[in-house]
């Protein structure tokens, strides 16, 4: 089951409260619009500060709002403390000593901020059309550049080695990271995917969902649009 291994993801960084969220409702699974997304306005380059700046912004290229992410809204930003003490809160159904573990992993990363925004996006489709996916990405930015190369990298392969996903497309020009697709979508209809990369101190995860066929070269072209806003400062003002 795709939400299990996801919650392994989160065992040592945020992505889980993403995939948790995107999986909890008991009854039948549905995938529609966000009522807002048409009518939000650009959000203008260079209004956002801090780690908001470095998003990909809305109303360009075919990046709407996304869906509220839990009660975090679809653009937050939160203090270093906040995310460490929300990533500590994530790990508590785990076993004691591996909770305890994990824990002190989180300290080590010494995070310094971390921020969530949720898009809708649509490539040169129809609205609606089964191309349109949701995708929610959260960016953290650690004092320990080690511990954001090591994260990184525990992701992805932890993604490789389960046979639960499907790799998607390479993402261009960042070697480290990936994206990978859960199983196609039969029961009822619906495909993810998971990608995970970092660009200097910023770990970067995001999670995708849409209709089948999620289109694995749409959700890594969006990924690697990203990487390369924060990759380049000149984009990210």
């Amino acid at each position: 089951r795709v939400p299990g291994a996801a919650a392994v993801l989160g065992g040592t960084g945020y992505t889980v409260v993403a995939v948790r969220g995107a999986d909890r409702d008991p009854g039948r699974p549905t995938w529609k619009l966000p009522a807002e997304a048409e009518d939000h306005e650009a959000d203008g380059a260079g209004r956002d500060k801090g780690l908001k700046a470095l998003f990909l912004p809305f109303g360009e290229d075919g990046h709407a709002v996304g869906p509220d992410v839990g009660e975090f809204g679809n653009d937050t930003e939160l203090s270093g403390a906040r995310a460490a003490a929300l990533q500590k809160e994530s790990l508590r159904d785990l076993p004691g000593p591996t909770r305890r573990r994990l824990q002190e992993q989180v300290d080590k990363q010494r995070i310094q901020g971390m921020a969530m925004r949720s898009y809708l996006v649509n490539y040169g489709q129809a609205v609606g059309s089964r191309n349109t996916f949701t995708v929610s990405v959260t960016l953290e930015r650690m004092a320990n550049r080690t511990a954001v190369r090591d994260l990184s990298t525990l992701y992805t392969g932890l993604l490789t080695a389960t046979d639960v996903f499907r790799k998607a497309p390479k993402i261009q020009g960042h070697t480290d990271a990936g994206c990978f697709l859960t199983p196609k979508g039969k029961k009822y209809g619906l495909e993810s995917a998971i990608c995970s990369g970092y660009v200097g101190d910023v770990l970067v995860s995001a999670y995708a969902s849409g209709p089948v066929p999620l289109s694995g070269e749409d959700v890594g072209a969006f990924f690697t649009a990203q990487l390369d806003r924060i990759d380049n400062p000149g984009q990210a003002v």
